[in-house]
């Protein structure tokens, strides 16, 4: 059942003649009928300057006047831009978990309404599409006229739609803070870039997701665009060039790429001697683990969550670089990121048999249901096993706390994202790497 009704009226002047008398209709049908009776109606309209703005915005107001019963679930959204007025009405969907939206709107207008909104939207939204029949030359529209429904949008259309949005997003002040990166002491500034995100300093607005969320998904609300904004703002602080960035494909096994050879569909870890790139693995629980190897110059990074842990994901991104790139494991760095600590992490019996198996001080209260597993422990005894030295790992174990950057994701959620904590709509933040120039 449609939960939302966007009439856009952006690309009509509001004083177009029988403007007023469109309106009144769409909205006396809207009003009338009862199966949607608790629904939200957004009017999206361009925000013009001077008189001629407060002109138009008196001639809409006259045709509002008489829908009482939908007052307090209507709302006019004026912006200089259809990304900006579109992005506002995400923003009011989003506020109140409305998820299907009928988009009332003129026809020519329908093809570059379904751009907009493939950009700004996720799998999570439904649309449904109805024509606004607007009686008027077809100079009008904002749009060419020799554009009709159903053709594919020409390139450079659509190039400039991403560009309107790209140029709105990056208009938009950052959320909760000042974007904050965590580096380890342990890998050596001057040959190596790193860092581990927190969830401060971008624009993504929902509760879970706020506010720099690395990580979209079809199940969750944020798009890809606002992702890439929150990544361009973190290059731009960090200093690695957002366009020779590579994130893992996570599977939650143990497979890794090798920068410049095949890529495999999905792989849990990744290494690169080449100077800057960027490799990423994320984290919301999950251990986002760096590698860097300042002899030889490589560098890695693996997401380690309780299945990759033990299938040895992050062993198998050291020997990866040891037989790509002719390190020595003895010289290899290793850095475990924010992620849940064994204060809140649990797993059901069964499988915490296996952390069990590989040190018991791995597991706590062991006999019960559900106990407490740390997978940092076990991913530290697995690497010491593989041949990395005691100290040349940094985790929460180290001995000055004022070092530590290996926090719980679920214990701190003022500074990082858990899904654990959260449930299915969570943020995620990253690890990075790179060689220096």
């Amino acid at each position: 059942m449609v939960e939302a009704v966007l009439i856009d009226l952006f690309s009509l002047p509001a004083n177009l003649q029988n403007i007023q008398g469109l309106l009144r209709n769409t909205l006396e049908a809207i009003e009338k009928c009862s199966a949607i009776h608790a629904l939200c109606v957004y009017v999206m309209c361009c925000q013009r300057q001077g008189s001629e703005r407060k002109g138009e915005q008196e001639f809409l107001l006259a045709a509002l006047r008489d829908f009482q019963s939908l007052r307090r679930r209507l709302e006019v959204v004026y912006a200089q831009t259809t990304a900006a007025a579109l992005y506002t009405i995400k923003q009011r969907l989003d506020e109140k978990d409305l998820s299907i939206i009928k988009v009332i709107l003129p026809t020519l207008r329908k093809d570059l309404m379904k751009v907009y909104i493939d950009l700004l939207f996720t799998a999570v939204y439904q649309f449904e599409f109805e024509d606004l029949q607007v009686i008027s030359d077809s100079e009008s529209l904002q749009i060419s006229e020799h554009q009709h429904e159903g053709q594919i949008l020409p390139s450079q259309d659509v190039a400039l739609i991403r560009s309107e949005i790209q140029m709105y997003l990056e208009s938009l002040p950052s959320l909760k803070g000042e974007l904050t990166i965590l580096r380890s002491s342990l890998i050596p500034g001057d040959i190596f870039l790193h860092g581990f995100t927190t969830r401060t300093g971008g624009i993504s607005y929902i509760p879970t997701l706020s506010s720099c969320n690395l990580f979209s998904s079809s199940k969750r609300r944020d798009p890809q665009v606002v992702v890439k904004e929150n990544l361009r703002r973190l290059a731009s602080a960090a200093g690695f060039n957002p366009e020779a960035f590579h994130r893992v494909k996570v599977d939650h096994a143990n497979a890794v790429c090798i920068m410049g050879k095949t890529e495999p569909d999905n792989y849990d870890g990744i290494v690169t001697d080449q100077k800057g790139v960027t490799l990423a693995a994320p984290g919301a629980d999950c251990i986002p683990v760096l590698f860097a190897d300042p002899v030889r110059r490589a560098c890695g990074a693996a997401h380690s969550g309780w299945k990759g842990t033990l299938l040895g994901v992050s062993m198998a991104t050291v020997n990866a670089m040891v037989s790509e790139y002719g390190c020595n494991v003895k010289d290899i760095l290793v850095v475990l990121g924010p992620s849940v600590g064994p204060c809140c992490y649990k797993l059901p019996h069964e499988s915490a048999k296996e952390f069990h198996r590989i040190d018991p001080k791995c597991v706590r209260l062991f006999d019960s249901a559900s106990p407490y597993i740390d997978i940092r422990r076990a991913t530290r005894i697995l690497l010491e096993r593989g041949g990395i030295l005691p100290e040349n790992i940094q985790d929460d174990s180290i001995m000055d706390q004022n070092q530590n950057i290996t926090f719980c994701t679920a214990c701190h959620p003022d500074k990082f994202y858990s899904h654990f904590r959260d449930g299915s709509n969570f943020g995620t933040q990253i690890g990075f790497i790179s060689i220096k120039d």
